[in-house]
């Protein structure tokens, strides 16, 4: 009886060892596996993949969901952001398989960001590979930090997008005083037109405070695209009587 329970044992150990060497070797391969297994169980479904972005514009900066599992902005002076099991690290993770100093993402002007691994006992993967010196990450590069695995992206580069239409900045969204939003927007199916004289038109917006609110919203547009929203708003087909335009949202 001693001698099977010592040969189970031993026979445990052996395939222990086997799996640890697949691990280490195919970890990426096992971790996509296990995230199939994962999409089974409803109740890990609601799990976020965690992620690691590195940003390079006017400042460098991480984006990351590892910490809380709530993305969040971090920002270090000497561009170095430790990940461990200490609660001093930069991104602090509650992981036992993690080293109380696990490892780092330092970034390098003119060059990238590296991982580097602090000796750590469970050790720290990139694709799947070991690293044992300083290694320079890639977008798209999938990390492994003892049995923690993560995406990491990196931005270098941006683009100025145009100016929205003007058309399209009436419907856009309004920033209240209590917290709510309005959504701008106008009827084109409206039967009416306005009062022939512009004047009037004028005084009857600045009777209901119309006037007002516009510029309140517009405080930060030139002089000449008030003027466009304006013009555009006094040429729309409005009801006929003036006293509706206190059913106006703005």
């Amino acid at each position: 009886m001693t001698d099977f329970a010592q040969t189970e044992i031993e026979r445990r150990l052996t395939l222990y060892q086997v799996f640890l060497k697949l691990y280490e070797h195919h970890g990426s391969l096992l971790d996509e596996i296990l995230q199939l297994e994962n999409l089974s169980q409803p109740s890990l479904r609601r799990v976020k993949a965690g992620y690691v972005h590195g940003v390079v514009d006017n400042a460098v900066y991480l984006m990351t969901n590892l910490g809380d599992n709530q993305t969040q902005s971090l920002r270090q002076p000497q561009q170095i952001w430790t990940i461990g099991r200490n609660r001093n690290s930069g991104i602090y993770i509650a992981d036992n398989h993690l080293s109380r100093r696990h490892a780092a993402i330092q970034y390098i002007d003119e060059q990238g960001f590296y991982l580097i691994d602090f000796n750590s006992t469970n050790g720290s993967f990139v694709n799947g590979n070991r690293t044992v010196r300083p290694i320079k990450l890639k977008d798209g590069d999938r990390i492994r930090l003892g049995n923690m695995t993560f995406d990491f992206f990196v931005t270098s580069t941006y683009s100025v997008l145009p100016t929205v239409a003007m058309d399209l900045l009436m419907q856009l969204v309004h920033r209240r005083n209590n917290h709510t939003v309005d959504i701008l927007t106008y009827s084109q199916n409206r039967q009416k037109s306005l009062i022939e004289k512009p004047d009037s038109n004028l005084e009857a917006f600045r009777n209901f405070g119309i006037v007002e609110k516009l510029e309140n919203f517009y405080d930060n547009f030139s002089s000449e695209q008030k003027s466009e929203i304006l013009d555009r708003l006094f040429t729309t087909q409005t009801p006929s009587n003036p006293s509706q335009l206190k059913n106006w949202n703005f």
